[in-house]
């Protein structure tokens, strides 16, 4: 049992401190692209799945669950709990076009794909329509996010924030529909509580401000987040029929 405590020990390290989470120096990203492509990884997963259920596990999930809760207002409160309540938080994915970092609510990506050939549409395709990409056999419309945010090409490109560097191509999808698009830098998923999205100044960011719904401060950048809504919404109004 304790062998197997210092395994899974040692392999959140491998992607806590060197992966995707970490300083990403692993030397098999280059191959795996993020961390939960890599063997190494899925076996961890598989061996957390598979372990046995420690001793009283039922009965302490069963107290857990069965505190009383006192409801205030509309809403429900733990009172022995201080922690953040998950309606406080917003986890979102970031990533970069040109210099300006993005944030797009996780509740509309779908995943993250490597770059892939883009076949333009005859008569369609357009600054913002750029064509149609195959994902596992579907096709899907993939635009330019940095035209439609209205981008300022920039010819120097800003410190990475790891040593490797991959453009990705990044699926959302809200409401049925579904946009590709590609992305200079994908960091990955995280999370902020609402009251650190803040509205930005005219002058912080070069992306259209009508699609921007504030900005949060993240290593020490400020990070504009998208309002996915209008998003959707523009993409409908500019490239579907």
């Amino acid at each position: 049992m304790m062998n197997s405590i210092t395994e899974q020990s040692n392999l959140e390290k491998c992607w806590n401190v060197i992966g995707i989470a970490g300083d990403r120096t692993c030397s098999e990203l280059c191959h795996f692209i993020h961390c939960r492509n890599c063997p190494v990884y899925s076996s961890a997963g598989r061996n957390l799945l598979e372990r046995s259920i420690p001793e009283n596990y039922q009965q302490e999930w069963t107290k857990f669950f069965s505190k009383t809760k006192i409801e205030a207002g509309n809403q429900l409160v733990t009172p022995e709990s201080d922690s953040l309540a998950t309606t406080q938080t917003l986890t979102v994915g970031i990533f970069r076009l040109q210099r300006e970092w993005l944030a797009l609510s996780a509740q509309i990506l779908k995943e993250t794909i490597s770059p892939t050939l883009i076949h333009t549409i005859p008569h369609r395709s357009n600054d913002i329509l750029k064509g149609l990409v195959n994902i596992r056999g579907e096709l899907q419309l993939c635009i330019s996010l940095s035209h439609l945010l209205h981008l300022e090409t920039s010819e120097t490109q800003p410190d990475p924030l790891s040593p490797i560097v991959y453009s990705r191509m990044i699926v959302i999808e809200k409401g049925g529909n579904s946009w590709v698009f590609p992305v200079d830098e994908f960091y990955g998923l995280y999370q902020f509580r609402h009251d650190e999205l803040r509205y930005p100044p005219n002058s912080a960011t070069s992306v259209s401000h009508s699609y921007i719904k504030g900005f949060f401060h993240w290593q020490s950048r400020s990070l504009s987040y998208i309002d996915d809504q209008l998003l959707f919404m523009s993409l409908k109004r500019k490239v579907l029929p």
